[in-house]
């Protein structure tokens, strides 16, 4: 743990943003959401069990999703051929709007190998230090009224911390057709209106990547289910008591060319431009020493279906 030699001052020109991972793995998450951060006018800051904190104050807290496993065991082969066929295959497009997507394409084939490249082999078992470690820092921030975005897994913390559940497996909600894995826009989200996160958006419809096989089930306390996909799966969640606390399903990091996935993060930073306090050393230092809430349990029980 690093020690700070000072207390920071808050930095409204550009922002210091935690974002949240596991020690091992989750490296092009980190890479792409930083990117995210840092295109908005934040300052990213990586945070892991093993590197609890650095030499800044935190204005705003990003809880990222679950660490890359090997892209290899889930992007399907039919996800890319139904892209392609939406896009290239496609000949009464416009000529040039073909190859704007197919530009497009080969974006996400790039992203796929830059996850492949930093992706680790799966490993089983629960990351508890991380569980704790996410679930102490999720406190301090709502404790201090700082603007939290939760990324797929992240949102699913942050409902289960607001005493929400989660389905361990969405497996009944896909019998007529396969759940799809792939960080290439392939399902479409339905957004209530008037909500915050279409006021952020922009949008009642999105488009968007899914990695995932768990989603909130009941939702918590001030805890609102704002996005959802026609089959009733949650996408996105909000808390009604709070400036900004938002929760999405999907991974807005790995879509910075679209100017909808971007106004999350630029909303983020707005808010934490904002913020009068930032958690500091000893915040970090009393969320660590205390021990483990009983509510996270019901975090690593639905982890125990990954």
């Amino acid at each position: 743990m690093v020690i700070l030699s000072q207390k920071y001052k808050i930095d409204r020109s550009r922002p210091t943003i935690g974002i949240t991972g596991p020690d091992k793995g989750g490296g092009a998450a980190w890479a792409f959401t930083a990117l995210s951060v840092l295109l908005a006018g934040g300052w990213p800051v990586r945070i892991t069990p093993s590197r609890p904190r650095t030499a800044d104050g935190l204005q705003a807290l990003i809880i990222g999703g679950g660490a890359d496993v090997d892209p290899s065991t889930y992007e399907q082969e039919h996800v890319l051929d139904d892209y392609l066929q939406r896009t290239l295959h496609q000949p009464h497009q416009p000529f040039l709007r073909r190859v704007g997507r197919f530009f497009r394409w080969l974006y996400f084939l790039a992203v796929f190998f830059v996850r492949k490249l930093l992706s680790r082999k799966p490993a089983f078992g629960l990351d508890r230090d991380r569980d704790h470690l996410e679930f102490q820092l999720l406190d301090q921030a709502i404790k201090k009224n700082l603007p939290v975005m939760g990324i797929c897994r992240g949102a699913q913390l942050m409902n289960v911390y607001f005493r929400g559940t989660l389905y361990q497996s969405l497996n009944t909600f896909y019998v007529e057709e396969p759940n799809p894995s792939s960080i290439f826009p392939v399902k479409t989200v339905h957004i209530k209106p008037g909500s915050k996160l279409e006021q952020v958006l922009g949008a009642q419809q999105l488009t968007v990547n899914a990695l995932h096989n768990q989603a909130v089930k009941a939702p918590g306390n001030n805890i609102e289910i704002v996005a959802r996909e026609s089959n009733k799966v949650v996408q996105g969640i909000e808390n009604t008591s709070q400036d900004f606390v938002i929760g999405v399903q999907w991974h807005p990091e790995y879509l910075p060319q679209h100017k909808t996935h971007r106004r999350l993060f630029k909303t983020l930073i707005s808010y934490a431009r904002k913020v009068s306090q930032q958690i500091e050393e000893s915040d970090m230092k009393a969320a660590l020493a205390t021990p483990k809430a009983q509510v996270q349990q019901a975090i690593e029980d639905a982890e125990k279906g990954i």
